[in-house]
């Protein structure tokens, strides 16, 4: 049976837009909707990073270019290309929402947007995502495989009860009813 629901897709796509326009759509429809997004961050047309957002409007920043990003306490950087993670940012913004309890009624649906490299150097943030998993239903979205695979990616594609959605700029407009229909059915 399927429980999740996960999108996949090119860089630019459109796989968060099509999840915050899912997270407004079943907020309408009487779910409770937890969780975070991630959104570019431009600087005079220039894109310099990503920031978590949470479904509440929090905000905390993820990455930022070599020359945005401030020092990491004790030294350590991690890095994906031209951005440096903000590790300890991205952990206090997210790590609290996936310990908050599950509405009596059980008709949550979990946002994580997205599991991709940056997210994955918080060992936390990986444990955190295996235990949602086994709880609730989740809505959220894999990078498209390329180079080496990343180990909790494959996981999440591989289990029988995701459903994985490609998203395209073909099919982007047309795809949210049966997200949607999938996830009503899902936690139901």
């Amino acid at each position: 049976m399927i429980k999740h629901v996960f999108l996949t897709g090119p860089p630019g796509v459109g796989k968060t837009t099509l999840v915050q326009k899912a997270c407004e759509a079943l907020v309408s429809s009487g779910h409770a909707v937890e969780g975070f997004y991630t959104q570019e961050v431009r600087d005079g047309g220039r894109r310099v990073g990503f920031d978590v957002v949470t479904v509440d409007g929090q905000r905390g920043p993820l990455s930022r270019t070599r020359d945005m990003a401030a020092a990491a306490p004790g030294g350590r950087e991690h890095t994906v290309g031209q951005y440096v993670v903000d590790l300890s940012s991205f952990e206090h913004q997210v790590l609290p929402l996936f310990r908050k309890p599950a509405p009596a009624d059980h008709r949550r649906v979990f946002i994580i947007d997205e599991i991709g490299k940056m997210e994955l150097f918080s060992q936390s943030f990986i444990r955190a995502v295996r235990n949602t998993l086994d709880s609730c239903t989740v809505l959220g979205t894999i990078p498209v495989p390329k180079g080496k695979p990343l180990a909790l990616v494959e996981e999440v594609r591989s289990r029988a009860d995701v459903k994985v959605f490609t998203v395209s700029k073909e099919n982007r407009d047309s795809l949210l009813p049966q997200i949607l229909s999938v996830l009503q059915e899902c936690s139901s």
